[in-house]
């Protein structure tokens, strides 16, 4: 960030207005993933086997477009900003400062999340209010709280962060390797994932390939050439394979091999990740964008208590518009669950904030009351003093 060559798609030829906008630019992209993140996880009253019959119907061809188009770029660029902003900040402080950091900005908010969406969600279920997942064993429990090996069955996207945090455990190794080892460790974490082996590592190896290209970004200036493409370059091969994936989504073609469906899923989130940074590039400071990076310092709060919200909200909402298929206004609730659910997270964020701000620090990742954060600072040099 000290140093960004010319020719980077602004017009402004200031220097020190470049890496304002590319912070402008993080923060932006950073509020489209969490919204996109939302509609994958988007109430929809439906399961199983019903909810692959009505795939093809006109409200299961708006979810699958917009989980895939919007929703599937979430974890993919997130990742790779994530790598990018540790790649500027990880070496100036020691290894037992970084990590606890890390911990104290990734590991701890996850967990208290994880056991909030036991308390609120599995103890609405044990009342009868809802249909969710209830403590089984103790195993059951602590594998929900901590994501030790396997993906949560309630607060489902925190898998993210406890990877994140192992990515970020051996950060300051893959930024002492060459090029060649950080593309030979992705490409080995893309054929983990389409070989589909489990094993509880990483529980979805892509967020490693995400990581080092993050890092291959920071290295080559790869955020601001690509944020200078034509936006017609960085479109046309999201919305091909885009084009190409959906109809295997609502089942058009039928089940495909499942290695060919990961690596086909593989490219969308990368041809994804192009597209939206090169959009959050060219909005960022447009009217649009200024309005949107107000959210940012709820985006974390969003990411973490949106399925808590969803759980609980969904199932009363939907006794008055039905759930997906039912009617059309289900669609109208469909595409107002990510409004939802920062509204929610911005009601959260302030009330627990007049009462505990130590603790809406924590719960928000050290967004809101205060400066020490790090993987989710909007300002990318604010994030390398702190990271």
């Amino acid at each position: 960030m000290n140093s960004i060559p010319r020719g980077d798609g602004l017009k402004s030829s200031n220097a020190a207005q470049k890496p304002t906008h590319m912070s402008h630019s993080i923060s932006l992209a950073r509020v489209i993933c969490v919204f996109g993140i939302v509609y994958v996880h988007a109430w929809t009253g439906r399961y199983g086997v019903v909810l692959e019959q009505l795939a093809a119907t006109p409200e299961g061809i708006l979810r699958a477009v917009l989980m895939e188009g919007l929703g599937r770029s979430a974890v993919p660029l997130l990742g790779m900003i994530s790598g990018w902003l540790v790649a500027g900040s990880s070496r100036r402080r020691s290894y037992g400062e970084f990590l606890a950091g890390k911990a104290r900005t990734i590991l701890l908010p996850m967990v208290l999340w994880n056991i909030l969406s036991i308390v609120f969600v599995s103890g609405a279920a044990w009342l009868g209010w809802i249909q969710a997942p209830i403590p089984k064993h103790i195993g059951w429990l602590l594998d929900e709280i901590f994501c030790a090996v396997t993906p949560n069955d309630i607060n489902v996207q925190t898998y993210f962060l406890r990877d994140l945090f192992l990515c970020m455990a051996v950060a300051p190794l893959l930024l002492r390797l060459r090029d060649r080892w950080l593309v030979l460790i992705g490409l080995g974490a893309a054929a983990w994932a389409i070989a589909g082996i489990t094993f509880p590592l990483l529980l979805r190896p892509p967020i490693l390939l995400f990581f080092c290209c993050g890092i291959l970004a920071r290295r080559h200036d790869l955020a601001v050439r690509v944020g200078g493409w034509n936006w017609l370059a960085a479109s046309v091969p999201f919305f091909v394979i885009l084009a190409f994936r959906i109809p295997l989504e609502i089942g058009v073609w039928g089940k495909i091999d499942p290695a060919a469906a990961t690596a086909i899923d593989l490219v969308l989130r990368l041809a994804a990740a192009v597209f939206f940074w090169r959009t959050a590039w060219g909005l960022s400071d447009r009217w649009f964008g200024r309005k949107a990076r107000k959210l940012e310092p709820y985006v974390f709060l969003t990411f973490c208590s949106h399925l808590i919200l969803l759980w609980l909200l969904g199932p009363a909402v939907g006794t008055l518009t039905g759930p997906l298929g039912a009617s059309p206004s289900y669609a109208v609730f469909f595409l107002l669950q990510p409004v939802a659910a920062f509204a929610f997270a911005i009601l959260l964020g302030k009330t627990i904030g007049l009462v505990a701000p130590d603790l809406v620090a924590i719960l928000s990742g050290g967004r809101l009351h205060s400066r020490r954060t790090e993987t989710w600072a909007p300002d990318g040099r604010a994030a390398e003093r702190t990271a």
